[in-house]
C-alpha cells in the first residue's frame, strides 16, 4: 500500500505487470482506477482507506496467480491537483493477507513529481522479493504509463498540453532495499467475487457500426488463448483521465406528506406473477443495460463479452428444426467490426431453470453462430463459473453458458452507482430506478432466500443427534449454505466497495464435489456450517459459524496483538478500539507458551483489563472477538428465518465490532543520537536553550 499524511489530497495507486523486458505485455497489464482488475485477476486496485496518520491507497497481489511471463509488478501512484513534494510521510508498505506489515520504506526526497514508482515486487530464484525504488515523473500517470509501454488514449488537446515540457525524472532516491516475500497460506485461495470494472475502453469513442439485426450472425469473436502469457488488447489505448463520477439520484423535496411515494420509472403496480413478472424484470434490466453503459459493461464482463456498443432485444424468435424457440432476450455487443451475441433466459420468484429449455437455447445459439447463452434467476450457483443446471456437455461445443443470479445483477448495479460512479446524471437516475425496482418484492428478484426442501429434515436430525453424512438430503443443505455465503459476500462487497472473499482450502475451491462433501462431513460431525470471509483492510478475517445444535450463530474475528509492550498494554490497545462495541461482545485473549487464555464479556472489562490478564507468564499473541445471536430456523422468509439471521448478525458484527479495529503497525525504527551527524544531533543544553 501507499500512504501519505495529507488526507485532503487525492493520491491514486496503480500497478504495472512487467515482462523481463521491463514493459507491460499489453494495456491489460496496467491496473489503476479506470481498470481496477488485471486480466487474470491476480492484481486488484482496492482503493482508498484511512491510515494511522493520514490516508492509504491499497493494491492486492495474488503472487500464486501472477502469470510466469510477468517478472515484476511495479507499485506506482499519481496525484492530479498537487505534487508529491507537497505531501508528507510518503511510505510504501507491503503487508501479508492478515494485514501484518512485512516491510516498509519511506520516500523522503520527492519534489515536483506528479507520478511515482514507489517500489517493485519481483521474481528471483523461484521466489518473490520487494525493493523500494523512488523514481518520479513530472508528467503524471500518463507519462509514467507511456514509459512502461502502455498505450494512452487521453484527449489529444489535453495530451498536447501535458506533453509540453514533460520530462521523466531521474530516481529521487538511490536507495534500493530488497526483502524476501513468501507466499503465505499456500494451501488457501479466495473465492473472489471480483468487482468487474467499467473497462477503460468504454471511455474511448466507438467507431460507427451498422444497426444490429437479430437475424444476422456475424463471425463470433472468440477469446484469445492466454497460455503463452500474451494478453489481448481490448482497445487502442487506455484513458488515464480520472472521471468525476455522479452517484446521486434526484431526491424529491416537494412532497406534502411523508407518505407521498415518488414516481417510479419501472412501475411495480399491477405486477402479477409468472410470465408477466419475468417480462417486466427482463425489460427493465435489458433497457437499463442499453441506456447505462457502465452498468452494461459491468454485467457483460461477467459473460466474456468485449467492451463495446451494447444493444438489447426482447423475445427474439428462432426456428429450431420443427420447433419455434423464443428466449426472453438477446444482448449484442459491437466491437471492431465484430458482434458478440448472447441469448438470455430469465426466471423470477420461485421460477426454476429447466434443463430442456436451456439446452434448446444452446442449440439455437450454436446454429446461428452466437457466442453464449445467459440464464438469470434467483438461484445462486455454488461457485464462480458454475451453473445451477447440469446440461449435456456436447451442447457447449462452440457456445458458452453463463448464469447470473438476481443478487449478482443487483450487486453490480449498486457497485456501479455507489462506488464506481456514473458520469451522466440522467444515467445515474435510471440505474437508481432499476435498483429501486429490483429491491421491491413484487419484482420477483428476491435473491437467495430459501434453504431448500431438505432444510427442516436436516435441521431436526442435527438437533436429535441422528444426522449422518450419508443422509441424502444433507448435500443439498450444504450447497445452499455455499450459496448463502456467496450472497453474503456480494452484499458486503456492494456495501463496502472492496471485494469480500470466501476463503477455502485450494482443493475445495477448485472441486465442487469435494467442497460439498467437506461441508456434509462437518455438519454431520458437529452440527455446524462454517465459512471464513476476508475483507480487505479489516484487522482480521471473519469466521461465520451457524450451530444447528444450539440454534446460535457465532461471528468471530482473530486480531493479531501488538508485538511490543506487556500483557496489560496489549489488552488495553484492543479495549480502546472496542469502546463503541456491544457489551455482550466476547473478548478472548490468547497467550504464548504455558500461559492460560482468558475470556470475558466486553461490558465487564471496559473499566479494568485485569480480568483478561493471565496469572501465568506469557506474551499476548492475539485476540478473538466474538458475537453470538439466535439463529433463525425457518427455511425461508424474513421473520424467524435462517438466512436473514446469518446475514444480519454478520453485518452487525462487522459494523459494530470489527470495522473500527485497526491492525497494529510497528513504529518506524529510530536512530540513536550517537548515529546522527553533527547537523542532526541535539544536546540536552541546546534542547533546553
Amino acid at each position: 500500500m501507499v500512504a501519505w499524511a495529507d488526507d485532503s489530497v487525492d493520491v491514486d495507486a496503480s500497478a504495472l505487470l512487467l515482462s523481463d523486458a521491463g514493459k507491460v505485455r499489453s494495456d491489460e497489464d496496467f491496473v489503476f482506477y479506470n481498470q481496477p482488475v488485471a486480466a487474470d485477476g491476480s492484481v486488484q486496485h482496492l482503493g482508498r482507506a484511512a491510515g494511522d496518520s493520514g490516508a492509504e491507497e491499497r493494491l492486492s497481489l495474488d503472487l500464486e496467480e501472477i502469470h510466469p511471463s510477468v517478472h515484476c509488478v511495479a507499485v506506482t501512484a499519481s496525484v492530479s491537483d498537487a505534487t508529491f513534494g507537497d505531501l508528507g510521510a510518503l511510505r510504501f508498505t507491503v503487508v501479508d493477507e492478515a494485514g501484518t506489515p512485512l516491510v516498509g520504506f519511506d520516500i523522503t526526497e520527492a519534489t515536483s513529481e506528479t507520478a511515482f514508482v514507489f517500489g517493485e515486487v519481483y521474481r528471483r530464484d523461484g521466489g518473490w522479493k520487494v525493493r523500494a525504488v523512488g523514481q518520479g515523473w513530472d508528467d503524471g500517470l500518463a507519462g509514467l504509463a507511456t514509459d512502461f509501454g502502455v498505450s494512452v488514449a487521453d484527449d489529444p488537446a489535453s495530451d498536447a498540453a501535458d506533453a509540453a515540457g514533460a520530462v521523466a525524472q531521474d530516481p529521487t532516491s538511490s536507495v534500493v532495499v530488497e526483502s524476501d516475500l513468501g507466499a503465505t497460506e499456500e494451501d488457501l485461495v479466495e473465492v473472489v467475487e471480483r468487482p468487474v470494472p467499467e473497462s477503460v475502453d468504454t471511455l474511448v469513442p466507438e467507431p460507427p457500426v451498422d444497426p444490429l439485426t437479430p437475424g444476422q450472425a456475424p463471425a463470433p469473436d472468440r477469446t484469445a488463448d492466454l497460455s503463452s502469457g500474451a494478453v489481448p488488447r481490448r482497445a487502442a489505448g487506455v484513458r488515464t483521465k480520472k472521471q468525476k463520477p455522479v452517484v446521486a439520484a434526484p431526491v424529491p423535496r416537494l412532497a406534502g406528506e411523508d407518505t407521498w411515494v415518488p414516481a417510479r420509472l419501472f412501475s411495480i403496480y399491477g405486477v402479477g406473477a409468472g410470465e408477466e413478472q419475468e417480462k417486466r424484470a427482463t425489460s427493465a434490466l435489458l433497457a437499463t443495460m442499453m441506456g447505462v453503459r457502465p452498468f452494461a459493461r459491468a454485467v457483460s464482463a461477467h459473460l466474456g463479452a468485449p467492451a463495446g456498443a451494447v444493444e438489447t432485444f426482447l423475445e427474439v424468435p428462432f426456428v429450431l428444426g420443427e420447433r419455434r424457440v423464443v428466449p426472453d432476450g438477446m444482448i449484442r455487443v459491437a466491437r471492431g467490426g465484430k458482434v458478440w451475441t448472447a441469448l438470455v433466459e430469465v426466471k423470477t420468484g420461485t421460477g426454476q431453470l429447466r434443463k430442456e429449455q436451456v439446452e434448446s437455447y444452446l442449440d439455437a445459439a450454436r446454429e446461428n453462430g452466437y457466442d453464449a447463452v445467459v440464464t438469470i434467476s434467483n438461484e445462486i450457483a455454488p461457485g464462480t463459473g458454475e451453473h445451477p443446471v447440469t446440461v449435456d456437455q456436447r451442447k457447449l461445443r462452440g457456445v458458452a453458458l453463463f448464469h447470473l443470479s438476481w443478487a449478482e445483477v443487483l450487486h453490480e448495479a449498486r457497485m456501479v452507482l455507489t462506488h464506481r460512479g456514473v458520469a451522466d446524471s440522467m444515467q445515474a437516475w435510471v440505474l437508481h430506478e432499476l435498483i429501486r425496482y429490483l429491491e421491491h418484492p413484487r419484482s420477483g428478484a428476491t435473491g437467495f432466500d430459501d434453504m431448500g426442501a431438505g432444510w427442516v429434515t436436516v435441521r431436526e436430525a442435527v438437533a436429535a443427534g441422528t444426522l449422518r453424512a450419508g443422509d441424502r438430503k444433507v448435500p443439498t443443505v450444504a450447497d445452499s449454505w455455499t450459496r448463502l455465503v456467496r450472497q453474503l459476500c456480494l452484499r458486503l462487497t456492494a456495501e463496502l466497495g472492496v471485494p469480500v472473499t470466501h476463503v477455502l482450502p485450494r482443493r475445495l475451491a477448485t472441486d465442487p464435489a469435494a467442497r460439498t462433501q467437506a461441508a456434509v462431513e462437518q455438519l454431520a460431525a458437529d452440527g455446524t456450517l462454517q465459512a471464513t470471509l476476508r475483507v480487505p483492510g479489516a484487522a482480521g478475517p471473519l469466521l461465520v459459524v451457524a450451530d444447528l445444535r444450539t440454534s446460535r450463530v457465532r461471528i468471530s474475528a482473530s486480531v493479531p496483538a501488538p508485538r511490543e509492550g506487556g500483557p496489560q498494554r496489549r489488552i488495553s490497545w484492543i479495549l480502546r478500539q472496542l469502546k463503541d462495541a456491544p457489551d455482550d461482545t466476547l473478548v478472548d485473549v490468547h497467550y504464548s507458551g504455558a500461559a492460560s487464555d482468558t475470556c470475558e464479556r466486553l461490558g465487564d472489562v471496559r473499566e479494568s483489563a485485569a480480568g483478561l490478564v493471565s496469572e501465568r507468564s506469557g506474551d499476548v499473541v492475539s485476540f478473538e472477538l466474538t458475537s453470538v445471536a439466535p439463529l433463525g430456523t425457518k427455511r425461508s422468509g424474513v421473520k424467524g428465518a435462517f438466512i436473514p439471521s446469518v446475514i444480519s448478525t454478520t453485518e452487525t458484527f462487522y459494523a459494530t465490532v470489527l470495522q473500527p479495529v485497526r491492525a497494529w503497525v510497528a513504529p518506524a525504527p529510530r536512530l540513536s543520537g550517537e548515529g546522527l551527524g553533527p547537523e542532526l544531533s541535539t544536546t540536552a543544553e541546546e534542547a533546553e536553550g
